[in-house]
């Protein structure tokens, strides 16, 4: 069941979403070559301390740390690491979430090491610019899969591969709610966009083949031909005025 939140609802998550976003900021001023992702966590889980909420994603399903680190080849759920210095040339992946108040806010970005190359530098750019053609899609009377439709043609049109095993997903009272949103499919496809309806949309794009495989730790999603990853969300709500991007100042 998709639940269609009220404006009052909707505020709590984009407080939730604010904090993320404040908080995301404040990493990637803190990426840099020598840095660890172990550092990383740890400055993610003072700053939730400081503002008073939960990082969302510390013992969900048994995840360990309060924020994904996933580094060049690696897609999602990468794990911190006091072994796993960054270094010139990575680009990394910086996924959070918080729970305020009750409600949940999720966003991610993918942040160059210093000086990347272009190839990394387009993938960044296609991934980022790919999140804002589906959230253009977020409006009422659209289709589900008119988001997703338009993140895999944008992206296809310009050679790189959208990820099929994660999705995007519904989020208010729980980190992940219904429906699922896939970052590929054709257009016209699953439930009509509806007022109040609330969305971390999350396209995670290849450089290479689409496929992924999991690594030893359970969590790290890896790329099967080890070329690189990027990967950005937004938490957004569908509103009579269009998409509302609530991770957004």
């Amino acid at each position: 069941m998709i639940v269609l939140r009220s404006q009052r609802e909707i505020e709590k998550i984009r407080k939730a979403c604010l904090i993320v976003t404040e908080i995301l900021e404040c990493l990637r001023e803190r990426v840099g070559p020598g840095i660890t992702t172990w550092d990383l966590n740890a400055v993610s889980e003072e700053l939730a301390d400081r503002k008073k909420v939960k990082p969302a994603f510390k013992g969900y399903h048994g995840y360990p740390y309060a924020l994904c680190t996933s580094v060049n080849e690696e897609v999602v759920h990468g794990m911190p690491s006091r072994q796993r210095h960054l270094k010139e040339g990575d680009i990394i992946s910086l996924d959070f979430g918080v729970v305020c108040e009750g409600y949940y806010g999720d966003a991610a970005v993918t942040v160059p090491v210093g000086r990347i190359d272009e190839s990394a530098v387009r993938l960044c750019k296609v991934t980022e610019e790919s999140l804002y053609e589906g959230i253009r899609r977020a409006t009422l009377g659209n289709r589900l899969s008119d988001i997703s439709h338009a993140i895999q043609e944008y992206v296809e049109a310009r050679g790189f591969s959208v990820v099929r095993e994660f999705v995007g997903h519904g989020i208010g009272q729980q980190l992940h709610e219904s429906p699922q949103i896939p970052n590929y499919g054709p257009p016209g496809k699953g439930v009509k966009l509806k007022e109040g309806m609330v969305f971390a949309i999350e396209p995670m794009i290849n450089e290479g083949r689409p496929e992924v495989e999991i690594l030893e730790d359970h969590w790290t999603a890896v790329t099967v031909d080890r070329r690189l990853s990027a990967h950005f969300e937004h938490t957004i709500a569908v509103t009579r005025n269009g998409p509302d991007i609530l991770t957004r100042k």
